[in-house]
């Protein structure tokens, strides 16, 4: 079976660090996935982060994946927002999946529904509905095509995010979806959907109840559950609580974070806390 970072850390029940990339270009990308031997994943931010889905994804996942075969595992979060189960979302997950994309992370994901149509855009029938047919796809896992065809819809990973007050209600449904792998908590929006300040640097006491309860549920219907993180102090502290997936630092955080520590000392200074944000 085809395998990489992030499924391999899922099977084995080993919590999987990773980092977010919001920077376009691939010498960033590549800079950031041989930083550490500790990097599982990377997730390219399509949403919110300054990375076209066409062609900056693609030429990522490639400079990544080109790497070695034990190069961490690159994810792509499209786009698209809001309901997805008109198939709204259908083409920005087939282009990022056809790129070589080893998993997806759909933002704004608020019912079974929407789920279960992110599901079946990412499998090859008769699981789902995706095409087949990129002369590329197969390269960037190593295989052939037929390889590729019979063994990506057990090595492709699909999490939907928990960000709405919609989602967390329809928790229990999310989780009950044939074929979700996982649910990856934004703690940002799920704050202000929830009436509550974002985290800064930690969430609300009433979010971190929400975060705990989504944790457990997801644990009991057997999927993963991820979490966004901004610091190792934090993203040390949610694998202690037995989250699968934690998101440790992003690209231009780190960066932000290590010349103001850097420039801090030079001058004389303490760096302080960064400010809430990426």
């Amino acid at each position: 079976m085809a395998s990489h970072r992030l499924l391999q850390a899922f099977r084995s029940s080993k919590p999987a660090f990773g980092a977010w990339l919001t920077i376009p270009g691939t010498w960033a990308a590549r800079t950031a996935a041989t930083s550490s031997p500790h990097i599982s994943w990377l997730l390219i931010d399509c949403e919110h982060g300054l990375i076209p889905l066409q062609p900056g994804a693609a030429d990522i996942v490639a400079a990544v994946s080109g790497l070695a075969p034990s190069a961490p595992s690159v994810l792509v979060r499209i786009p698209a927002t809001g309901p997805c189960a008109d198939g709204s979302a259908t083409w920005q997950i087939k282009y990022v999946l056809d790129a070589g994309a080893q998993g997806i992370i759909v933002p704004m994901v608020s019912t079974a529904a929407q789920a279960r149509s992110i599901v079946a855009a990412a499998r090859f029938p008769p699981k789902g509905t995706r095409g087949f047919g990129n002369p590329f796809t197969h390269t960037s896992w190593g295989l052939s095509p037929m390889e590729y065809l019979q063994q990506a819809n057990d090595s492709i990973l699909v999490l939907t995010q928990i960000e709405t007050r919609e989602a967390y209600e329809n928790i229990e449904a999310l989780c009950a979806v044939d074929g979700l792998d996982g649910v990856f908590i934004g703690p940002y929006d799920l704050s202000l959907s929830l009436g509550f300040p974002p985290p800064n640097p930690d969430p609300h006491p009433k979010i971190e109840e929400a975060i705990q309860n989504i944790l457990n549920i997801a644990h009991k219907a057997g999927k993963k559950c991820a979490m966004y993180c901004t610091s190792g102090q934090q993203a040390a502290q949610r694998a202690k609580e037995g989250f699968d997936m934690i998101n440790v630092t992003t690209d231009c955080g780190a960066m932000a974070d290590s010349m103001r520590s850097h420039f801090a000392t030079a001058a004389g200074e303490s760096a302080g806390e960064r400010e809430m944000g990426y």
